[in-house]
């Protein structure tokens, strides 16, 4: 990213912010999804945090490489209060009488298929990370920044990033080898959980 388009996004620019749009919505669409797990909740999270950038344009440095490590830290914060949000409307729906539930048969034909079951596997094993841990492997093994890319976007030192990420891929590895050793993963584990990474731009 150039200190140009820097530049112009300060000042308003809306036609550096489409060009900023077309180059890193992808990306920050991967990230939300692989925080939250939901495709819709991913795409919120996309415009929220494109929201956000603009509301914030003027906290970006003139002076600078990629944008993108700006971007992905407005994002974990906005998917942060997108969960936080999520949790209040749950426990409030929780407090609601329930009507009779129905059997859901898709659901268990769908448990079925290897994939879901692999895909459960990941998740399961996620959702045993705390939540920094998740974020910061995230934005380094999945989004492909480095440590300082990563530091610079969860805002916090850079031995902070190295700690959390390895606490996260021994746990990872901890908590999926019963896993995999029950049958409910097939393969190797590391593919499962690492995506491939789509680079710094």
């Amino acid at each position: 990213m150039d200190t140009n388009l820097r530049t112009r996004i300060r000042a308003g620019d809306h036609d550096a912010f489409g060009e900023l749009f077309d180059a890193y919505a992808r990306s920050v669409y991967n990230h939300a999804y692989r925080l939250t797990g939901d495709w819709a909740v991913a795409e919120d999270v996309v415009s929220l945090t494109f929201l956000d950038a603009w509301r914030l344009r003027e906290r970006l440095d003139t002076e600078g490489g990629s944008v993108r490590p700006w971007l992905l830290g407005i994002a974990t914060n906005v998917t942060r209060n997108t969960r936080r949000a999520a949790r209040r409307h749950a426990a409030a729906m929780a407090r609601l009488p329930r009507e009779e539930a129905v059997r859901d048969f898709a659901e268990e034909v769908a448990g079925r298929l290897d994939d879901a079951a692999q895909l459960a596997a990941v998740r399961t094993a996620l959702a045993r990370l705390r939540r920094a841990e998740r974020e910061v492997l995230a934005l380094c093994v999945w989004s492909g920044l480095d440590y300082a890319a990563a530091a610079q976007a969860l805002g916090v030192p850079v031995g902070t990033v190295r700690s959390r990420l390895s606490r996260a891929r021994a746990k990872l590895a901890k908590h999926m080898e019963p896993l995999s050793g029950h049958g409910q993963m097939k393969g190797d584990r590391t593919t499962a959980v690492r995506p491939i990474r789509e680079g710094n731009r």
